[in-house]
């Protein structure tokens, strides 16, 4: 029985081998894990199809595996006279350890050093035949000419240096390589793919957080005190959001080819920084979930996602992103879609300005939301109408103080 490396998730390609927890002609048990595999988005333990005894691993530690292909085979009861090296040669070339270091192992980068850049200067005829007939390199000139032109003084004097040996320019100090992390690989791929294949349009609107913020700090004592969480404006966004993409579902789709598909599901995505990148575990059915069970959820799936610990279906299956840039004081920015959803929404800081209200200047806690969408999908006006009713809610004391004491009562 031959076993493969799984695909976790639609845009899954492939999968690193972290560790073999079963040794060559050990026994295994079925459900028991027997290798830890990582991913761009997880980290997780693949577990055995079938008892019997690992007969041959074909894929070491480090490699970085196609998906659905196979990584190992299995002697299952009734089979231990099995020839190992037979079925693997059945299984094809890709089955076969030397096979599996040339593809599980990344090219290594060849980077060609150059003796000395090729640069254009500014320099007179003169100057430039004395230094070629004195071995001068130009580039490495100060010139005093106008616009820094190098001109013949400047030669003679870089000429007298050269023979005192003092160098012309202090060399640069070289730059540091810093390698691509798997999941940043992903990340840079995702978002080119998502700049390059999608026309993407961002709308903003300055929004009054000030009703947000009476429901924050009416529900925030009760939620500490009784369940021991504490509730973040994102929290509540997602509840919004999740009620007006009910309303709106063109925004919880995705582009099929020449067809749209509306998804039934309301699955909010939540960017959370981590210390290789970025990870965007996914809130299931927010439209349906409390304001509690989303505060609980996405408590949950920060803590995992900042320990490495977030399983596939927790990464998956996302139809639409919020991403949250007001803890570093960012007021607006363009946010790219997470393929493959429609739009994503970008909050910024909460940040107290004066406002008219009825023709009265007043303070109130303000900030902004920038929707980005596929224009393919969406076309600004509807993408205006749909920020202009996430605005509504936010704004609107009816919308939100209904919502505590049916709340309340799901703690």
């Amino acid at each position: 029985m031959k076993v493969v490396m799984p695909q976790f998730y639609e845009t899954m390609q492939t999968g690193k081998i972290i560790r073999w927890l079963k040794k060559e002609g050990e026994k295994i048990e079925k459900g028991k894990p027997i290798l830890e595999v990582e991913t761009e988005k997880v980290a997780v333990e693949i577990e055995a199809p079938e008892n019997g005894i690992l007969g041959r691993i074909l894929a070491k530690e480090g490699d970085d595996i196609p998906i659905l292909q196979t990584i190992a085979v299995i002697a299952t009861p009734g089979e231990e006279s099995l020839d190992i090296d037979s079925l693997s040669e059945e299984m094809g070339p890709t089955a076969r350890v030397e096979q599996i270091e040339e593809v599980g192992k990344p090219k290594e980068e060849v980077f060609e050093e150059l003796e000395e850049p090729i640069v254009r200067v500014p320099i007179s005829p003169v100057a430039r035949k004395l230094a070629q007939e004195h071995g001068i390199n130009v580039a490495k000139i100060r010139g005093s000419g106008p616009g820094g032109r190098i001109v013949k003084e400047d030669v003679m004097k870089a000429i007298e240096e050269a023979r005192a040996g003092v160098p012309l320019l202090p060399e640069p100090m070289p730059a540091k390589l810093i390698p691509m992390s798997k999941m940043r690989k992903t990340i840079a791929e995702r978002m080119s793919y998502s700049a390059r294949t999608a026309p993407q349009v961002t709308v903003t609107a300055e929004v009054d957080m000030s009703e947000v913020a009476k429901l924050r700090e009416k529900l925030l004592p009760n939620f500490e005190r009784t369940i021991g969480v504490h509730m973040s404006y994102t929290d509540i966004l997602i509840k919004i959001v999740a009620m007006a993409l009910r309303e709106e579902p063109i925004f919880n789709s995705r582009l099929e080819g020449d067809q749209i598909r509306l998804m039934e599901d309301i699955n909010v995505g939540v960017a959370v920084e981590v210390e290789e990148g970025l990870i965007v575990p996914v809130v299931r059915n927010a439209d349906k979930k409390t304001l509690v069970e989303i505060t609980k959820s996405t408590k949950q799936l920060i803590e995992r996602a900042k320990e490495g610990k977030l399983s596939s279906s927790e990464v998956s299956g996302g139809t639409f992103t919020i991403t949250n840039l007001g803890s570093y004081g960012v007021g607006t920015f363009t946010p790219l879609i997470n393929p493959p959803e429609t739009a994503i929404l970008g909050v910024g800081r909460i940040a107290d300005k004066p406002v008219v209200i009825d023709g009265q200047i007043t303070i109130r806690p303000v900030a902004f939301l920038s929707l980005s969408f596929d224009h393919r999908v969406i076309d600004g006006a509807l993408a205006a109408r749909f920020l202009q009713r996430l605005k509504q809610i936010i704004e609107t004391s009816t919308s939100l103080l209904s919502w505590p004491m049916a709340l309340l009562e799901n703690i």
